[in-house]
């Protein structure tokens, strides 16, 4: 009975600071025209770089705007709590540092939700693009949101400005785009930088969102893309948990 009240109040813990981020961060009205412009933007300088292939991009614009969007306001949220004091209190509280790290990504998370959605309408309304799978396109926006929030939540917890936190996701953020197939198809890289792509996150979660609208695959089948995304979750997850403890020790 104690081991379950326990798992409750860190149930209503984890709820209570994944709300208190949405309400205090990223649901505020900037934020939020920020998570809707970004998305038509991207879209607008693709049309000007290939406007007779914007369907073939469909799966890599909504990679790329669930990519910057979690890892960016995660960036704002945590550096913002660790300057003004208030991760320190959340570390007092009585949650697990755990728990506390998985309700930073839950927040995210949402957010990337809320972006792929955003762009998700542009592409089929605009563009033309169909979904063929939703079950996949369900699994690969869930997996790429979980596993950016991820890693946007690890990097800010190791700095301590905004500007710090941007750009060290810049140095990882960029080559993604050029890397995992967003532009053009993953095969048609060189051959010396597959295998830098195969390295990246964005590669496999491109391809699954590939899967669920084109119905083509160029890497792996969807589960082993699947597995891949939920292993690179784990190892982020993991050495998040870690840093904060090595940070609040």
């Amino acid at each position: 009975m104690e081991k379950r009240e326990l798992f409750m109040s860190e149930l209503r813990a984890i709820y209570a600071i994944t709300v208190k981020d949405l309400v205090a961060y990223y649901l505020k009205p900037p934020n939020l025209s920020w998570g809707i412009f970004f998305p038509v933007t991207i879209t607008l300088i693709f049309l000007l770089v290939r406007p007779l292939d914007m369907v073939a991009l469909a799966p890599g614009l909504i990679g790329v705007a669930v990519l910057f969007g979690t890892t960016s306001m995660a960036a704002i949220d945590v550096t913002f709590e660790r300057r003004t004091g208030t991760l320190d209190r959340l570390i007092a509280a009585p949650i697990s540092i755990p728990g506390l790290a998985l309700a930073k990504i839950l927040a995210a998370t949402i957010f990337g939700f809320m972006m792929a959605a955003v762009m998700l309408i542009i592409v089929t309304v605009y563009l033309g693009a169909l979904i063929i799978n939703w079950s996949a396109l369900l699994v690969a926006v869930s997996l790429s949101a979980f596993t950016c929030s991820a890693f946007g939540v690890l990097i800010a917890v190791g700095v301590r400005e905004v500007f710090e936190a941007q750009t060290l996701l810049n140095f990882f953020r960029f080559p993604m785009i050029f890397l995992c197939g967003v532009f053009f198809p993953f095969t048609q890289l060189p051959v010396i930088l597959i295998p830098f792509g195969l390295l990246l996150p964005l590669t496999y979660a491109v391809d699954l969102l590939r899967f669920s609208l084109m119905g083509t695959l160029l890497l792996y089948p969807p589960l082993i893309s699947a597995s891949i995304l939920f292993g690179y979750f784990l190892i982020l997850y993991t050495a998040t948990i870690l840093l904060l403890r090595n940070r609040f020790r």
